[in-house]
């Protein structure tokens, strides 16, 4: 099938998506979850394809992470549906409705995007998130995985299909490109005359390429180089259980902690402590001269370690002597995704808030949470960087846009 005749079934089923009822939707995700769980055995062989392929490619391990499937995460696949059927539909909410002087009433409703493109990666599970989203908010999708994920996404579309199928709904709710080519991406980004949106979901290098390449409106869901910061004065114990899970709870997110900036008044106490809270997951860590002063194992860093999104059992570290020059560095080199301070200081927790520009900012907390499960939203589209039309974890509200509707009693125009 051509990349036209897609974009063609695309736009002509979202027309139906977009009238479709809670019930209907509801009734399509959960059979959608019970297909992918019956199909399982049929998903992990696909998955086993590629991960072979991307052990002979020499795949990094955060990226055979990011790839691998197995029965919890086909799961929790199913249940991140589950979820989503069981949140509020945003479709056909009425946001204001207001009365002019001259008896016209006039007031917001949401409604679908209408066909949203998607293109990632090697993230399999982002095949079943991202149908749940856009099915639920009466969008249709089209699904653009790289090379390294194609078995495993070719078998979840098709189970998804087959579930849509047995509810009596449109399969073409959810298409996937099969060809993996850079030339039918490139074609991809071009399909305005289909695909209203189009998100990104990747490292930094597919972001620039499709922002760069696109005729397409495109919503950034940004690469994650988050940092937390250690205040003076901040509970210790509570730095090093929050690092530990930020960084090595799973390496390959965009959540994931990437980069430590440490006040000078606490970096003797602490930077040895972390040294050992580490050393059993073998995280190397890159420091700033007197960093590595204080322990000598650290890895000196270089000028490009600040602003970099690892994947790896890797960390930056640098130690600053005010709160400002943390809160400066920061933004300096954030990719606007997550950002945690360490502190006891009420002021400085608020000032962190305020100053700190991204798009989750925390106070005493992982920023392993900024996620569409943890927020609440069931699965995500992804976490948005940018600052339109949406930012941070997008669930179902951020997949839809308004439209006015006026009811009137004759009025004509003076």
């Amino acid at each position: 099938m051509t990349l036209q005749e897609i974009g063609k079934r695309a736009k002509d089923v979202s027309r139906r998506l977009s009238i479709l009822g809670q019930t209907e939707k509801n009734q399509g995700l959960l059979e959608v979850a019970e297909s992918l769980v019956a199909g399982q055995e049929e998903i992990l062989s696909a998955n086993e394809q590629d991960m072979e392929r991307a052990r002979e490619n020499g795949m990094s391990q955060g990226m055979l992470d990011r790839l691998k499937l197995t029965p919890a995460r086909i799961e929790s696949m199913a249940e991140g549906l589950r979820q989503v059927a069981a949140l509020d539909d945003p479709v056909g909410e009425v946001i204001s409705m207001k009365t002019r002087p001259n008896g016209l009433l006039i007031g917001q409703k949401r409604v679908p995007l209408g066909v949203i493109g998607i293109i990632y990666e090697a993230r399999p599970n982002v095949t079943a998130d991202a149908f749940g989203l856009c099915f639920k908010s009466g969008n249709a999708v089209i699904l653009k995985g790289g090379s390294d994920a194609i078995s495993s996404n070719v078998a979840i579309v098709k189970r998804i299909q087959e579930g849509l199928e047995r509810a009596g709904l449109p399969e073409d709710a959810v298409q996937l490109i099969e060809d993996t080519s850079r030339s039918t991406t490139r074609e991809f980004m071009k399909l305005n005359e289909y695909v209203d949106v189009l998100i990104p979901r990747g490292g930094a290098g597919l972001i620039k390429t499709v922002v760069e390449n696109s005729t397409i409106p495109v919503i950034e869901t940004g690469t994650g180089n988050c940092h937390i910061y250690i205040d003076e004065g901040a509970d210790l114990s509570m730095a090093l259980n929050i690092i530990e899970n930020a960084k090595t709870q799973r390496i390959s997110v965009c959540n994931a902690c990437e980069s430590l900036v440490v006040h000078q008044s606490v970096a003797k106490e602490f930077l040895p402590q972390l040294q050992q809270r580490l050393n059993p997951y073998q995280v190397e860590i890159r420091g700033d001269e007197r960093a590595v002063e204080i322990v000598p194992e650290f890895v000196p860093a270089a000028p490009e370690d600040w602003g970099k999104e690892y994947l790896d059992y890797i960390l930056s570290c640098r130690i600053v002597d005010s709160f400002e020059e943390a809160v400066e560095h920061i933004n300096r080199y954030s990719t606007g995704h997550s950002e945690a301070i360490i502190t006891r200081d009420y002021e400085r927790a608020q000032r962190f808030l305020n100053e700190i520009d991204s798009a989750a900012v925390y106070v005493n907390a992982s920023t392993r949470f900024t996620d569409g499960f943890e927020f609440g939203f069931g699965a995500e589209i992804g976490i948005s960087t940018q600052k339109l039309h949406a930012r941070g974890p997008m669930g179902l509200k951020e997949l839809t846009t308004t439209k006015y509707i006026i009811y009137g009693n004759g009025q004509v125009r003076p």
